[in-house]
């Protein structure tokens, strides 16, 4: 998402899922990664880490969700899709059974 912050400098906010050894999900949200001097991610970066996907998706699209708000309340609505279950699924299933 981008937008302005609270102070009318331009802002974008990353928010992302991954997949972490040991079957883990971990929910991600970095604002402005472009001015970072590495693209990995601090631990304080991390939202959310569990096991259940669909408690996954509901920390990831919550914190979608939020940003979108703020976004719209600034006069600046964001449209974004929220996450999904098939999306992150696909390539687990293509990486375990090869389709």
């Amino acid at each position: 998402m981008e937008g302005l912050d609270d102070g009318g400098s331009a802002e974008r906010v990353v928010i992302w899922i991954e997949r972490r050894p040991g079957a883990v999900w971990a929910v991600g949200r970095i604002v402005n990664p472009q001015h970072r001097e590495t693209e990995a991610p601090k631990a304080d970066d991390y939202l959310w880490e569990g096991f259940e996907l669909d408690d996954c998706l509901e920390a990831a699209n919550g914190a979608l969700e939020d940003d979108a708000v703020v976004s719209e309340e600034r006069g600046e609505p964001e449209h974004v899709k929220p996450f999904n279950r098939d999306e992150l699924l696909k390539p687990l299933e293509k990486y375990f059974f090869g389709r």
